[in-house]
């Protein structure tokens, strides 16, 4: 299947009645949009004893990530109406995620408690995450996968393709980093574009947008209950007690089949 939310896009392979491996090659091969499908990441729904399914991310570079926000919204928009049901649990290598269909039809997933200490996002060295000492004092935040987050008058004006790859391999993240430039618009407001690890430019990013909403929130520059403008569209980020609610479009764009052709030509 592909899927967007706000223009992040998705390949999504339900893989509940059989097992499929999709290694790193494959991956990529898949994420070319000229000679593959095209893809920001690569989702499996795998079937689980202990929740409604499991999911599996890989980035376009093949690399693995343990979370993405709007993917697993999409997944479990799609789940929900699958079962005709409006709340599930998805289990992911972050953790188990409460997934739940609000009244206007919107998809809201708890992305769970974000990691603030320098360990767990993770970084290299012991350093306050609220300004890190990089030129900028970005914020670094983990919600199952790295962030940085630079606090910019104007993101609009960011030259995201010189300055992207930089800090995504900054030293500081042994596990490399996505990348955030967001500016205040109002009081519950931000303007948000990002650099996504092993993918580049996206158009929007679930968990860079709570992220990024989290590192705004600990700065004092906006409430915990945001509205994020990204290049796709507009996120709703809720920084409750029980974790980081993310609620947003989804779209179920088409279905197909990989050709055995395709399929023997990228092993």
């Amino acid at each position: 299947m592909k899927m967007h939310g706000l223009g992040n896009d998705f390949v999504v392979i339900d893989a509940r009645s059989r097992k499929v491996r999709v290694s790193p090659g494959r991956a990529m091969a898949l994420a070319d949009r000229h000679r593959g499908v095209g893809f920001d990441q690569l989702a499996l729904i795998e079937s689980s004893d202990i929740a409604d399914a499991h999911l599996v991310f890989l980035n376009a570079d093949g690399s693995t990530s343990a979370a993405c926000g709007n993917a697993t919204r999409c997944i479990a928009d799609f789940l929900m109406d699958e079962t005709g049901r409006h709340a599930l649990t998805l289990t992911t290598d972050r953790g188990t995620l409460l997934a739940q269909r609000r009244s206007d039809g919107l998809c809201s997933v708890n992305m769970g408690a974000p990691q603030l200490d320098w360990q767990d996002i993770p970084l290299s060295q012991p350093v306050d995450t609220l300004a890190l000492p990089i030129e900028g004092a970005p914020t670094a935040t983990g919600m199952g996968n790295p962030h940085c987050t630079f606090f910019v008058d104007d993101a609009e004006a960011v030259d995201m393709a010189a300055l992207g790859p930089v800090f995504e391999h900054h030293p500081l993240y042994p596990e490399r980093t996505n990348v955030q430039w967001a500016s205040v618009i109002g009081p519950d407001h931000l303007r948000m574009r990002v650099w996504e690890r092993g993918v580049g430019p996206t158009l929007a990013s679930g968990s860079s947008s709570c992220a990024t909403a989290v590192a705004a929130a600990r700065r004092g520059l906006v409430g915990r209950s945001v509205r994020i403008t990204l290049d796709g569209g507009e996120i709703e980020i809720d920084w409750r007690e029980d974790g980081v609610w993310m609620t947003g479009a989804t779209a179920h764009v088409f279905d197909a089949t990989l050709s055995p052709a395709w399929l023997e030509a990228h092993p």
